[in-house]
């Protein structure tokens, strides 16, 4: 399925010839297909319609921090007032209770994440009181996948302490790059004493897998420094590492506009940093899981990939089998069933809709044959690099090859390049392709085959 050894994985020449730009599939279709004025009573229905015997995933979005990092395209809100967070933490609670006393049957949460914003950015109380809500309204299994995204800047080792208490085993370590021209360029200074300080706790507390997330591509990032904090990171030992490329959208992205593009990294530049990254994981045992995505062979990450048991969903790559996701907060994702929603992205409009006892739903997508039928062929190409055009044939009631006689004739070309194979069986991604994968799901995505040219998303690389 793959080879945790494989440098093949990046040929210069094909990135460059097709480094175009494309989803990142955390859903199919992608949220940008989302519907305006999704109506909540659909949600609900949804809910109550359920599988009752099929596990939950969960997920919170903690808006704020107290200082702006200027590469971020996250929905954040910058304050240093906890009062604003103590509120949000009360509705909450009522979309928790909103969601649990529609949802069909009692259901094990198998996982939990808390992202953001800084997650961390709440006080002690404020996150005790949080996971009593939490467990208030939903069941969540012993031994459960239950993480939190963190900000090294503003924790220590009795935070740590306090989430290991609390029930977290699994934690992200924001790092990005530890250059000091970089991070004063992206305005986050932060130290390789405090993230080891940080690694170190939760190895301590038992936290069974510190994941650190990098980005290349950064204003007045250079290949030496970069060099420098890959060497720093892996002595430190992740067990997982995320390795993402800058999507530099300032039209999209207020924070970005501060960011002059003229100190951005050429593109052979990018190349050359994304090249030294993958040898150095590599070469240090780590296995290549997809996009941009790295995990020591033991980790449940690989564990997964092995056993055909990985996932995509909104935090990326997961570990369990398919789950329906419940999402709670301003802009959160939730995917049940055939259906996608998406909240409110303010503050204003999710406590409006929460006051009047409603589900505080923007917008969504309700998936119909074709969409789930895609989605599964997506996943598979993602996730484990292969398909069997068999097992998508028994799924779904139809006759792979001429289905999609449009799509296998589009992919002749990467397969001419040397992207996938396609034999009589099915699909399968080569190793120069791993790292192209986006490029290859992006053939079966029928909504980019109506409008490729309208839809803005970040390169493939």
């Amino acid at each position: 399925m793959y080879f945790a050894s494989d440098t093949s994985i990046f040929n210069a020449d094909l990135v460059k010839r097709f480094e175009i730009k494309g989803p990142r599939y955390t859903s199919y279709p992608t949220a940008d297909r989302f519907v305006p004025d999704f109506d909540a009573a659909t949600c609900l229905r949804a809910l109550s319609e359920c599988r009752a015997d099929k596990a939950l995933s969960l997920y919170f979005h903690i808006p704020f921090c107290s200082s702006i990092c200027y590469y971020c395209a996250c929905n954040r809100i910058i304050t240093a007032d906890h009062g604003r967070s103590s509120k949000y933490i009360r509705y909450l609670g009522r979309e928790l209770a909103l969601q649990a006393e529609t949802l069909a049957g009692s259901r094990e949460v198998v996982q939990l994440h808390w992202g953001g914003g800084s997650p961390n950015f709440l006080s002690s109380a404020e996150m005790r009181q949080l996971m009593v809500l939490i467990r208030q309204h939903f069941k969540l299994l012993d031994g459960g996948e239950f993480s939190i995204e963190i900000d090294p800047r503003q924790v220590d080792a009795a935070t740590v302490a306090l989430l290991a208490e609390l029930g977290f085993n699994r934690m992200s370590v924001g790092v990005q790059d530890f250059d000091p021209a970089v991070q004063a360029a992206i305005h986050r200074q932060q130290s390789e004493a405090e993230t080891a300080l940080v690694m170190e706790a939760g190895r301590a507390q038992g936290f069974k897998s510190i994941s650190v997330d990098l980005i290349y591509g950064l204003p007045r990032q250079s290949l030496a420094g970069f060099e420098h904090t890959l060497d720093r990171v892996l002595a430190m030992q992740p067990d997982r590492l995320s390795v993402y490329n800058f999507a530099y959208l300032p039209g999209l992205f207020k924070p970005q506009r501060r960011i002059a593009e003229a100190d951005l990294p050429s593109a052979e530049t990018r190349l050359q940093i994304l090249a030294l990254a993958i040898r150095k994981l590599v070469e240090a045992g780590y296995v290549y899981i997809g996009m941009d995505h790295f995990a020591k062979p033991e980790d449940e990450l690989a564990v997964a990939q092995r056993q055909g048991r990985l996932q995509r969903n909104f935090q990326g790559y997961s570990t369990h089998a398919d789950c329906d996701l419940l999402a709670f907060g301003i802009s959160a994702i939730s995917k049940v069933g055939s259906l996608y929603y998406q909240n409110c992205k303010t503050l204003d409009e999710y406590y409006g809709r929460l006051d009047q006892h409603e589900l505080p739903v923007a917008r969504g997508f309700e998936l119909n044959a074709d969409d789930l039928l895609r989605r599964a062929v997506i996943q598979a190409l993602m996730c484990h690099f292969e398909l069997d055009f068999a097992a998508i044939e028994n799924a779904f009631g139809i006759n792979f090859v001429p289905y999609f006689l449009p799509e296998l004739q589009e992919l002749r070309e990467l397969e001419a390049a040397g992207l996938v194979i396609v034999q009589e069986a099915g699909i399968q991604v080569l190793p120069a392709g791993r790292l192209l994968v986006r490029a290859v799901a992006m053939v079966f995505d029928l909504y980019l085959r109506v409008d490729r040219q309208k839809t803005r998303y970040s390169k493939v690389i």
